[in-house]
Order: structure tokens, then sequence, then C-alpha cells
């Protein structure tokens, strides 16, 4: 992949200092993108409107949303976990994808990806509430992609675990000998992808060539999942 590869292009990135964020907004930079880092809470339903307002043009939304794991046995999640992780997750993106698509739909170009999870694709125990809304995400982008997809517009996401991250795999998760063995066990891989490769691989799917790619989820998780 060249190293100017998203050259030029205007590249708004959310929850910039969370998750995935750091790391794309290296890795964009490096690729030439004017990178528009935010931070900002998003829970608002006014706030995805006011911010893509605030940064004008964009060409590239890559949805970057993280909120730490509840772990709540299924049958005792309460409804303010529910909504809270909802809340975080899911209510942002449509919002997100609104502000931005008018602008791509008449120039007929622009990509949005988003940064997921594979927790989506595989059951675990005690994930029944950041499950649910991480695949809610996944539809969203499935449907979202077909619909835009005469526009020039590429909609799609990562579907990622066991991937370097500071809000879900901190060092003194990494350090616990418990989590090792959970590596050696479920990863083919046999370790975490790096927070670079994931992010490399993020632009490459904002790029030219990935034009092809519409309303797909792709696992970045080391062979966790296989689909």
């Amino acid at each position: 992949m060249s190293s100017q590869c998203l050259a030029g292009l205007r590249v708004l990135i959310t929850q910039a200092n969370e998750f995935m964020g750091p790391t794309l907004c290296e890795v964009f930079a490096e690729q030439g993108a004017v990178v528009l880092a935010d931070d900002g809470p998003l829970t608002d339903p006014q706030a995805p409107a006011r911010l893509v307002a605030g940064h004008g043009p964009i060409d590239v939304l890559v949805a970057n949303l993280a909120v730490p794991a509840p772990s709540t046995p299924a049958h005792q999640v309460s409804e303010q976990e529910w909504r809270d992780t909802f809340a975080a997750l899911v209510d942002p993106l449509p919002r997100l994808c609104q502000a931005v698509l008018p602008a791509m739909m008449a120039r007929r170009s622009g990509r949005i990806l988003v940064m997921g999870s594979a927790a989506a694709l595989r059951g675990m125990k005690r994930s029944s509430t950041y499950s649910a809304a991480r695949g809610a995400q996944l539809a969203y982008v499935q449907a979202l992609g077909v619909e835009v997809a005469s526009y020039n517009i590429q909609v799609n996401a990562i579907a990622q675990n066991l991937v370097d991250n500071p809000t879900y795999f901190p060092p003194e998760v990494q350090a616990d000998p418990r989590f090792q063995e959970r590596l050696r066990r479920e990863v083919p891989l046999g370790r975490l992808v790096s927070a670079r490769e994931d992010a490399e691989f993020a632009a490459y799917l904002c790029s030219a060539p990935a034009a092809c790619f519409v309303g797909q989820v792709f696992p970045v998780c080391g062979g966790w999942v296989g689909r």
C-alpha cells in the first residue's frame, strides 16, 4: 500500500483518545490524511451533527466508538446498563452517518468505516449487553453499505477482538498469566494483533483500492473467529 494512499483526504476519527483512536490518528496521518481527531462525547443526540458541521467537508468517517464492556450475567442486566451501552455504541452511529451522508451523496464519493467488535460474531459468557450493541453496529453497516453503494460511498466495518489497545487490553490485562493462557488456548495467531496492523488495514479500507467493498464486516482477531 502506498505510503500516501490517503493523501489530502479529510478523515474524521471519533473518540480519538480511546480504543483504536490514537493509533488510527497516527497511521492515517502517515498515509497523508488530514486527520480531524475528536474526543468529545457523542451521547447527546445533537452532538454528532454539531461535530460534523464544525469540521467542514469530510471525505472519510471513522466511527471509533468504545465503552468499557459490561460483564453482567444476562439475567442480571439492568435497564440502565442496557440503555447506557446502546447509547454509547449504537445511537451515535446513525446520527454520525446521517450528518456526513448528504455531502458524500452530493459529490458521489465517501467512506465510512466502523471500528466494531468480533464479540458480535462469537458467543461469550457474560457479554450479552456488549455483544448485542456491537451486533447492532454490524447490522447497520451491512444495510447502509448496500443502500449507498450506488453513490460510490463505501461503508464497511472491522470486527475486532484481541487487538492491542488501551481500552480493552491495557498492560495489566496483558501481563496477567490467565490472559496469556487464554491467548494460547483461543487465538490461533498466538498473540494479540498489534494496533498498527489493525490501523493499517483500516487505512487500506478507506483508500481507493478498497472501493469494491460494500457493507462488509472484516474480522481482525488473529483467528478467534473464522468468518
